[in-house]
């Protein structure tokens, strides 16, 4: 049975598209991909990305998280209002509740400082996302 990552990202779903990216040149087909958009832009940008598919909403989040063994995306999707406001409360509670491991990619905002990442840039920390999720997955294949 395949690994199936969920790579939740919202606006123009830029994140969750490097995410996928980095994964696909990884692992090539040997994972599932499923992209959950919290809009329609990011969810058809992650499908561009080569996730396997995709879907919208809160409701798809609720649905599809039950059957996945990994979350990745930006810090904000586990904040109420996160991602410009984009993250419902409900989203959050769902993202949070899950039981997959979840590897998020942490992303400074204005009014929130999350200490240690003043070094490293936004592309290296999705490389690190990924590194991380590249390790766990190797461990679960084996």
């Amino acid at each position: 049975m395949k690994i199936t990552v969920a790579v939740i990202d919202g606006m123009g779903g830029g994140i969750g598209c490097e995410i996928i990216n980095l994964m696909r040149k990884e692992f090539g087909e040997k994972i599932n991909i499923i992209s959950l958009g919290i809009n329609a832009v990011a969810t058809e940008k992650m499908i561009q990305a080569k996730a396997n598919k995709g879907a919208t909403g809160e409701n798809a989040i609720k649905y599809s998280i039950n059957n996945v063994d990994f979350v990745t995306g930006p810090i904000g999707i586990i904040f109420p209002n996160g991602l410009m406001g984009e993250v419902t409360k409900e989203i959050a509670e769902i993202i949070t509740s899950s039981r997959a491991k979840k590897i998020l990619v942490p992303v400074n905002h204005p009014d929130i400082k999350i200490i240690g990442l003043d070094s490293d840039s936004l592309g290296a920390n999705i490389v690190s996302a990924v590194e991380e999720l590249k390790k766990l997955i190797n461990e679960n294949m084996q």
